[in-house]
């Protein structure tokens, strides 16, 4: 019975639309189940250590249901994005209001939605990466796609890494370094693919001019769409369009701080870095927010076998572990001193253990 804990992320989009009919401060609803109840129910409900037998895991990698439900998220970002344009269209939220509304907005298409997107790009599955580029387009990320395959999954624990937060390093100053980090490494990326290829980076088959153009026109019709529909011109449609987006990736590079911080690879002696093993990301495998995420908390497992589909994926004791959930750690990563007085000290236990193991 545990697979229908997958249909809780929809709780977050109808908590978003009843807010908003309901007026005044439940326009926070969302954001404050997402980071309040939850990280409650977490601690109250706890870890699930438990894996499927081996013998499982095929049959229960390729049961419909668990794409099904990705698929019909995919949908349902579309859908709301759409439905948010109108809301903001009709221009009756008060200041107050508007906030709540974004946060949620955030908390839906960015927290839940990039988290799909993820899940999804990672397959060799073409209709999934179509449906994972789509979701992009809606938060205006989409070279997630490109550097987040190619270049973190490679470079993760290393200094060559823009997604790797280093020790002591805040979240603040992570984001730039992982936002500004990340577009360079994806155009990187395609000027090596294209040069191979013979051809120049510039050339139009370079991805990275439909990582700017897809979600760009995207705008521009949503912002002429609601112009026509409402009789004036609608800018605050582009204006929403773009700040729930900084703030819905601005989630996703949260996530990231909390997911590597610290973890470093070792330098191998012929130059490269050793493999990417299961002591290489911080996991949490607490049941409920594990739910909602699509199990990407049980990080280091995804990290050696990227394509293992998330129903599947493995707790390892021997992972560095959070203490708790994502949902609490990325409010913990918001405060530099905390953070660094919680997490200093396990970053230092796994530098510790990771050291003695290898001097064995």
């Amino acid at each position: 019975m545990k697979k229908f804990g997958y249909l809780f992320p929809f709780i977050l989009p109808t908590l978003w639309i009843w807010g908003y009919y309901q007026g005044g401060t439940w326009n926070y609803a969302t954001v404050l189940f997402a980071f309040g109840i939850i990280p409650i129910l977490d601690a109250l409900i706890g870890v699930d250590k438990q894996n499927f037998p081996k013998e499982m895991e095929k049959k229960v990698s390729e049961e419909w249901y668990y794409k099904g439900v990705l698929y019909v998220w995919a949908l349902v970002q579309v859908s709301l994005l759409f439905w948010a344009c109108y809301v903001i269209s009709l221009n009756n939220l008060t200041f107050s209001e508007y906030i709540g509304f974004l946060l949620s907005a955030m908390t839906v298409l960015g927290g839940i939605g990039i988290t799909v997107a993820h899940e999804l790009g990672h397959k060799n599955n073409r209709f999934e990466q179509l449906l994972a580029k789509i979701i992009l387009d809606t938060v205006f990320y989409r070279h997630f796609f490109i550097e987040h395959n190619r270049g973190h999954h490679v470079n993760v624990a290393t200094p060559l890494d823009p997604a790797t937060a280093r020790k002591n390093q805040s979240f603040y100053k992570f984001w730039w370094q992982s936002v500004w980090g990340g577009i360079r490494s994806a155009w990187r990326l395609e000027t090596q693919r294209l040069q191979k290829k013979g051809k120049k980076a510039w050339s139009i088959e370079n991805e990275m001019w439909n990582c700017l153009f897809e979600p760009l026109f995207l705008m521009i019709f949503l912002v002429a769409l609601f112009s026509i529909w409402q009789g004036y011109f609608a800018w605050q449609v582009g204006a929403f369009f773009l700040v729930q987006s900084v703030l819905s990736f601005s989630l996703l590079e949260a996530v990231n701080y909390i997911e590597h911080y610290g973890i470093t690879r070792r330098l191998l002696a012929n130059g490269k870095y050793e493999r990417v093993e299961h002591l290489h990301s911080w996991n949490a495998s607490h049941l409920l927010s594990n739910f909602f995420l699509f199990q990407l908390q049980r990080h280091s497992d995804h990290h050696a076998y990227a394509s293992r589909r998330y129903q599947i994926l493995r707790h390892f004791d021997e992972s560095p572990q959070l203490p708790a959930g994502y949902p609490t750690m990325v409010l913990l990563a918001l405060v530099p001193p905390l953070w660094f007085a919680v997490m200093n000290k396990r970053l230092e236990s796994w530098e510790k253990n990771v050291y003695e193991a290898q001097n064995v």
